[in-house]
This record gives structure tokens, sequence and C-alpha cells, in this order.
């Protein structure tokens, strides 16, 4: 009896155990499915989906592509436009560059340069350079190269610095080169940019010699002179007379006939060493005058020889002087017949080289 009462217990026990769990887990279900109904919505969730008619008001407001251009190209196209830091290409040189006579090193900045800081620094690296040393600045937007001075404003991830490499003076040193290539070197690492293109030491010299063996091949200034007869010139009447031709004193000292585009064609000059300044003509008086063309600057030597020689007679008859060459033996058709020769192979000697006489690049090689 004891023992059936103590099963019937321990069943009692088992079932109440189960109807327990079994209830818990039915409420359990229960309120799940209350949260769900509560949390429920006929609304989609915009951050994941957009709401019904959402994208077509997106759409409705763009602007219609223009042609060839689909419709997804024109709605990822405001996207990159903002986005201010895309370089739309690596950039070559400047066309205002030549690599036959510029030594060319451009660098990147990864974070936009701005130039003040820029020319700053190139400034404290390449003083001391003996030739003219050129920069510029990529502007991204107008996708073209910008001339960079002192008064430069902006910031840039490319530029370009041009070293000259050959005037009058001659081609660059070894020093030049290696102060070159060091200061942008420099330059660069002090901007955490990187240096494009280091030119090789040896070829840059090498070019460079080449360039300037030609150059003095075909540097020639032809000059004439009006000398006095006794009487000295006075430099009122010189002055005058220059001016009559359409003739300008600069600072060099010396009175320069111009072409249309402010280009020097030949000067007027002093014959004797005191050059001609404007607060000393009342009282100058010389001997005689120089006129000097100069070949490899003018386009068009002949044209301008032939003003030159016309000029030089129109002076000597008056202030009553003698035209004559250097050796001061009277200068006549068959010397200036000689002297068209002359400019015409010379000049023909520089087309051929691809430098034409006058041009933008003949102006810098033979500058002093």
């Amino acid at each position: 009896m004891d023992n059936e009462l103590q099963i019937g217990l321990a069943a009692l026990g088992v079932a109440s155990v189960v109807g327990i769990v079994a209830y818990n887990k039915w409420q359990e279900r229960k309120h799940r499915r209350e949260a769900e109904q509560a949390f429920r919505s006929d609304h989609r969730d915009v951050l994941l989906e957009p709401a019904d008619g959402a994208a077509d008001d997106v759409l409705s407001e763009r602007v219609e592509p223009s042609m060839g251009e689909t419709d997804a190209e024109h709605r990822r196209a405001p996207a990159a436009a903002h986005d201010s830091g895309v370089r739309k290409v690596t950039p070559g040189v400047p066309d205002a560059v030549d690599q036959r006579v510029d030594c060319v090193i451009r660098i990147e900045a990864i974070e936009p340069l701005e130039a003040p800081r820029l020319w700053a620094a190139q400034s404290e690296q390449l003083t001391g350079i003996s030739k003219p040393v050129r920069w510029f600045a990529f502007d991204d937007g107008a996708n073209l190269w910008r001339p960079l001075d002192a008064h430069s404003a902006g910031a840039f991830h490319w530029f370009c610095a041009a070293m000259q490499t050959v005037d009058r003076r001659g081609p660059i040193s070894e020093n030049d080169f290696l102060h070159f290539s060091g200061g942008m070197q420099r330059v660069a690492d002090q901007f955490l940019a990187v240096p494009a293109d280091l030119p090789a030491r040896g070829e840059s010299l090498r070019n460079a010699a080449d360039l300037d063996k030609f150059c003095a091949s075909v540097d020639v200034q032809i000059g004439i002179n009006v000398v006095s007869n006794g009487q000295p010139f006075v430099g009122t009447k010189i002055r005058a007379l220059a001016e009559s031709h359409g003739m300008t004193l600069a600072t060099d000292g010396a009175f320069h006939a111009r072409d249309e585009e402010g280009n020097t064609l030949f000067t007027l000059g002093n014959i004797e060493p005191a050059l001609f300044a404007a607060e000393e003509m009342r009282d100058l008086t010389t001997s005689g005058l120089t006129l000097v063309i100069d070949v490899p600057r003018v386009p068009n030597g002949v044209f301008a020889f032939e003003r030159m020689m016309r000029q030089a007679m129109q002076m000597a008859d008056a202030l009553q002087g003698t035209v004559v060459d250097d050796n001061r033996a009277p200068f006549g058709a068959e010397a200036a017949a000689l002297i068209r020769s002359q400019i015409q192979q010379f000049q023909a000697q520089m087309a051929s080289g691809d430098l034409p006489a006058g041009g933008p690049v003949a102006l810098r090689l033979f500058s002093a």
C-alpha cells in the first residue's frame, strides 16, 4: 500500500514538472507572437528598401543625360564630380617644356599641396643653379599645366620643374645637375611626394654638350658701323634719329628696333664703351654708332638686315657720317650681299635642326 502511494506521488510530481515546462513554452511562444504583431508594420524600412514610388521620385529629379550617356552612367557621375581628390589623368610634361633643351622632373603629392609651400621649399633647395628653372602645376579641373611662380595660389597634386640645360654661357655642369636632381628629391621628401622621373646624369650631360656645340655653330651676330668724318655725333641728335625710326632705349644701354610682337630685330649702340642712358644723352658725344643683328634670335634675318641697312644709310646721311664694317672699310653692295647669304645659311641650319631662328626655344637658348 505504501509502495503504491509512493509510486502515485512520484507520477504526480513528474506530471506537474512536465506541465510547468509545457506551460512556459506556450507562454514564450504567445509573447513572441504578440511582440511580432506589435512591431510589424506595413511600411518598408527606408534604410534598407525605399517605399513604393521613392525610387521614381529620385529619378524624376535627375537631369536628362547628354548624348551617348546612359542613365546608369549619368546617375554615377555626381558622386565622382564631388570627389575633388580624384585626378583625371597622369599628366605628361607641359607643352612649354622642350625635353631637348630642359632637364625635367615631375613630382606627385599624395594629398593636394599648396603652391606657396612648394615654392618656398624649392627656393631654398634650388638656389645657386646657374641655369633658369621654370615651375608648373597641373590643374586637375582644367586638365592642363599652369606656370608657377612666387605669386601662385591653389593646391595641386602634380608639379613639374624644368631646368634649362644650355644658354650662351654654355651647357649645365655636373654640379648643376646634381644640385637640381638632389634638390628636387629633397623637396619631394619634405612633402612625402614621389618623383615621377629622375633623369640619368650621364645622358643629360651628354645631351647638353651636344646641344651647346650645335648652338655655337650658328651663334652669329652681324654689325655695321656709322662713323663720323671728323665731327662727333651728339647725343640729342642720335636719340631724335633713333626715335624717328621707331626705336626705344632699353636698360641695356642701346636703342632697340622691335617687331609687332615686341621682339628685337636689331640694336643701335655706342661704338665707344659708354652706354646710352636717357638722362645722359643731352651731354653725350661719340665718334660712331654700331647697329647689330642677333641672327639666331630674329625670325626673318634677311628682312631685319635690310631694314637695319636702310636705317644705317639714313643716319649716316643725317649725321654726315660713313657706313663701314668692323675694319673701317666702306660697306658696299658686295659686302651686303655676302652678309645676306650668311644669314640665310645660318638660319637654314637652325631650321634643319628643328630649332627655328627667333622661335621660343631659340630665344631661350641664345640668351645670356
